[in-house]
């Protein structure tokens, strides 16, 4: 399933966690969030190497989280390689294949070159893909993808409802189709429920995509201008700028990935949440059990993917979702027909 589109934050890089250096690479000992990294004693060794410093990465956090608890799960160890920005992926690649670990991790798109190369060349080597897959198919390549444009779509059932001016937008990376993932359904939900509503994405583009949260917030402006009054943030570390930009008072945002309510408290509605530290621990302990290989997708059906409004705990989640409980139970209703197959979320993805 190749082309599958990561994470939004994987883009997002802000502070370093502390490194120590193994085999001339950076590579971190500790957890997301502080903590020492999961160990035991004659247990199996894990390793996740990440396309860029975890610091406070939420997203990245989340894939250190899963790779610890595999490892606490399994009595074994996990460490952490994390690349400085994706010219440092082959050589973080290189370090981690010489030690052999029982279970080689990555997150995002960047590796997809990395892994195939690495996995044909070790066949005996078992990796994990995690958010991304490979052209091709190996045997010894597990990858756990994502269906985020189901969650997305909900949001966009959640802008439809709330929205009083009839028009809504998204601020938005990039204009490929696999980003278009984070979009595309936004404008599709809504419509679902009130027909007539405009949808309108903008793009970042330029030479940081992912990383402009000035060019983000002039592109949310921009979409206020048109009347827009919920945009959905699909932009990376763009999003602070939108949430920015959300502070006048004249929209609400939606975030990715992570609840990103707390950050900017009063401005964001709902966030797209990928269960990141969920699968990857799950992934792991099905690779340790001999399950490995293939391509497992998670979507609403399997936990992967969720809206931060339908959790049990929406209440202390800061979200501005939190005082809509009426909007809540129509989400949460189809989000049931999604699971059911009664309403299928088309995937920009496909074509």
């Amino acid at each position: 399933m190749p082309g599958r589109r990561p994470s939004l934050l994987t883009a997002l890089s802000v502070g370093a966690l502390s490194v120590t250096v193994l085999a001339g690479c950076n590579a971190s000992s500790s957890g997301g969030g502080g903590g020492s990294a999961a160990s035991g004693e004659g247990g199996p060794s894990l390793i996740l190497i990440t396309p860029e410093p975890v610091g406070v990465n939420p997203f990245l956090q989340l894939a250190v989280d899963g790779v610890n608890k595999a490892a606490d799960d399994a009595g074994g160890k996990a460490r952490v390689f994390e690349s400085q920005d994706p010219t440092n992926i082959q050589q973080q690649m290189d370090a981690a294949v010489a030690d052999k670990p029982d279970v080689l991790a990555v997150v995002g798109f960047e590796f997809a070159d990395a892994v195939a190369a690495a996995a044909a060349a070790q066949p005996d080597q078992q990796f994990l893909f995690v958010d991304a897959c490979t052209a091709e198919t190996f045997d010894n390549v597990t990858c756990a993808v994502f269906r985020e444009h189901e969650g997305v779509y909900l949001a966009g059932v959640e802008a439809g409802l709330l929205s009083t001016s009839g028009q809504i937008g998204a601020v938005v990376a990039l204009d490929t189709p696999q980003i278009r993932r984070f979009s595309d359904p936004f404008g599709a939900g809504a419509q679902s429920v009130k027909p007539d509503i405009t949808f309108t994405p903008l793009y970042v583009g330029g030479d940081s995509p992912f990383n402009d949260p000035a060019r983000a917030k002039e592109q949310a402006l921009s979409l206020v201008a048109k009347g827009a009054d919920y945009v959905m943030a699909a932009a990376a570390a763009g999003n602070l700028g939108v949430f920015d930009a959300a502070k006048s008072g004249s929209f609400a945002a939606f975030g990715v990935d992570v609840n990103q309510c707390p950050g900017a408290e009063g401005h964001v509605v709902d966030n797209v949440i990928k269960e990141v530290d969920v699968v990857t621990a799950d992934s792991i302990g099905n690779i340790l059990d001999g399950k490995g290989g293939g391509v497992a997708s998670y979507g609403l059906k399997e936990k992967g993917v969720t809206l931060t409004g339908i959790e049990d705990d929406v209440d202390s989640s800061k979200c501005l979702i939190a005082d809509h409980t009426d909007v809540i139970d129509q989400v949460a209703s189809v989000r049931d027909k999604i699971v059911d197959g009664e309403v299928t979320v088309d995937d920009p993805a496909e074509g």
